[in-house]
Parts: C-alpha cells; sequence; structure tokens
C-alpha cells in the first residue's frame, strides 16, 4: 500500500469534514452552498487532480478500501468543478470495473453528476426539497429503482428516503420558505458553474 498517498488522501478530507462541522455549528450547512464549503471543495478536487497526475487513481490496491473511499468522498464533493467531476466518474468507473472500487461509489457518483446537470437520477441517492416542502428526487426509472439500488449494494429507496430525511432533520435541514426563488438560485449556480 502507497502510505503516503493514502496519508494525503485523508488529510484533504479532513479538510472537507472540519469545513462541513464548523458549517453544521455555525447553522451554514443547510440553506444553501457555503462559500467556504465551495472553496474547499474546489480545492480538494484540485488536488486530487493532481495526486491523480502522480500516481493514478486511487485504487484498493494502492491505498486499500478506506483510501479508495475517501478518494471518492472527496470527487463526490467536487460540484464545484464539473470537468473534474466528470474525470473523477470516468476513472472511478474504470477501476470499479477491475475490482479495485466500490460499485456503488459511481452509482452515488453517477446521481450527483445527474443531479448537478438537472437530469433524473438512476439510483435517487441525492435528494433536494420540492414545492411541497419534502426532500425527494426524480427518478429516471421509478419502478426499477430497488432492483438497480440491490445491484449496487444500496439499501431500498424508501428506506433510504426516510433515514436522509431524518439526517437532514437531525441537523436543522428545513424547506426553503421562498421554493421559487431557491430553485432560482439553484439553477444560476449551476450556470454559473458550468453544469448547464
Amino acid at each position: 500500500m502507497n502510505t503516503e498517498f493514502f496519508e494525503q488522501l485523508q488529510q484533504l478530507h479532513k479538510k472537507d469534514t472540519d469545513t462541513r462541522q464548523k458549517m453544521l455549528e455555525a447553522g451554514k450547512l443547510h440553506g444553501g452552498y457555503a462559500p467556504e464549503l465551495q472553496q474547499v471543495h474546489r480545492e480538494n478536487a484540485e488536488a486530487l487532480d493532481q495526486l491523480i497526475a502522480e500516481h493514478g487513481w486511487p485504487t484498493v490496491s494502492q491505498v486499500g478500501a478506506k483510501g479508495a473511499q475517501l478518494a471518492w468522498e472527496i470527487a463526490q464533493h467536487a460540484n464545484c468543478t464539473p470537468d473534474l467531476q466528470r474525470k473523477f466518474f470516468k476513472l472511478l468507473g474504470q477501476a470499479a470495473a477491475q475490482g479495485e472500487a466500490a460499485k456503488q461509489h459511481v452509482a452515488l457518483l453517477s446521481d450527483r453528476i445527474r443531479f448537478n446537470e438537472g437530469r433524473p437520477q438512476i439510483y435517487g441517492t441525492v435528494l433536494d426539497w420540492n414545492e411541497q416542502g419534502e426532500l425527494s428526487c426524480t427518478l429516471q426509472n421509478p419502478d426499477m429503482v430497488d432492483e438497480l439500488r440491490k445491484a449496487v449494494s444500496l439499501p431500498p429507496f424508501e428506506q433510504s428516503l426516510q433515514e436522509q430525511r431524518q439526517t437532514i432533520a437531525d441537523e436543522g435541514g428545513q424547506a426553503p420558505e421562498d421554493f421559487e426563488a431557491y430553485k432560482q438560485q439553484q439553477e444560476a449556480w449551476a450556470e454559473q458553474t458550468g453544469w448547464r
């Protein structure tokens, strides 16, 4: 195992989780994508890209299952850098095809990219507020979602939906007061960032 590579991934991940915790404690985690968090996600994506240029995608053989998970989480949060997030998705998929990354991680990153692009999700893993004030998502094939989720070791959709809703509620997340303004802000961010 490449210990130095693993430790570099750990440092990037810690910067992300520390910043997230500060946002949570300050009551800024929900209700918009905080600039402080965006900056960390951008910096981490660029740092991961540099590590990949040196070592290739962080595979299980190189950095262990834990290191591979850290790399995926950094990629999952690379929302501010569409080109890099798509690049990471491609490399992650190649690694998974060789048994060097979790298929579940590929599924989750696929949904994140689809969400950012404004497209229906395959697995239903990224939730957002709807007009009724509930966390939900648009599925490409609702009738097949549990079968598709099972194939990548994800729990049934309804179970996951309830768990995620509870987590957001526990963290103080609330539906936007002005849904239209919230959606307009999201669209503007997606266009400005280059997702749409």
